[in-house]
């Protein structure tokens, strides 16, 4: 674990033990860390290729936000992972974003020029109004997301719809993560879904010129994966979603192997 100096304070991250480029940048969900890509950063793909991921402010190591509304929203996000970028000299990196993670990464599409591409998994791209019940499951859970206090039993529920149905034997370190979130960054997170609170991400994903992979765990619980069809993507990498069979919403953990597979493909196109 190492640090960097931002506009938000200090940033935590993770590094693998690769130095080829392309270099990934890895943002991690709602309430998660970097820890979370520990298989992915100990891959055979983090051995040979540069991979940093970050704990966003009020995640994991980072910093809580000194002014939460000027960070804990997409545009505040994405301005961090700009900086970050910066900071560790890989603005031509491939920006990879895990559900609140991917959201980011989408954000910061008009500010990252310089990237080889952009993955997002466990994350629909949403317009204005956003089209909540189309992009998601009828899952109360989602909900604890933007809920600033949890208990322990709300933890565990909303850590359990990470993974895919009857998965019982749920890592430790994903309660951890949520334990040690500053619970105002979950609160106004959801406070900023509102005209003006975000980027249009369905537009963004129309126009943007880097290429885009997104895939989807076969047995997601959190994301309907049949409204990716809805929505147009003229740059999607292989010209369709990657559907990775026996995965929830965290393939990077969950199937790792299939997950990094994928990576390499991504980026040896780049």
């Amino acid at each position: 674990m190492a640090t960097v100096q931002t506009s938000a304070g200090e940033i935590a991250y993770l590094e693998s033990v690769g130095t080829a480029s392309p270099a990934f940048l890895l943002i991690h969900g709602n309430s998660s860390s970097s820890q979370s890509y520990q298989r992915v950063l100990d891959s055979e793909l983090g051995q040979s290729h540069r991979m940093v991921a970050m704990d966003l402010p009020g995640h994991g190591d980072s910093a809580k936000a000194g002014d939460p509304e000027a960070v804990y929203y997409l545009p505040g996000y994405a301005k961090i992972v700009g900086e970050v970028a910066t900071a560790l000299n890989i603005t031509d990196a491939i920006v990879v974003g895990w559900s609140l993670g991917g959201h980011i990464a989408l954000e910061a599409v008009p500010h990252m020029p310089d990237a080889k591409g952009f993955v997002i998994f466990g994350t629909p791209p949403l317009a204005f109004p956003p089209a909540m019940e189309a992009a998601f499951m009828p899952n109360p859970n989602v909900n604890l997301g933007f809920t600033p206090e949890l208990s322990e039993d709300e933890m565990l529920a909303y850590v359990t719809d990470f993974f895919k149905p009857d998965v019982t034997d749920i890592p430790e370190q994903f309660l951890d993560d949520i334990r040690k979130t500053d619970g105002t960054a979950r609160a106004t997170m959801g406070a900023s879904i509102r005209p003006d609170g975000y980027a249009d991400e369905v537009e963004i994903v129309k126009t943007m010129s880097q290429p885009l992979m997104v895939i989807h765990g076969a047995q997601e619980k959190l994301i309907n994966g049949e409204y990716f069809a809805s929505v147009d993507m003229p740059t999607l990498w292989g010209s369709e979603v990657q559907t990775i069979a026996n995965a929830g919403h965290a393939p990077h953990w969950e199937t790792a192997e299939a997950f990094t597979k994928l990576l390499a493909e991504f980026a040896k196109d780049m």
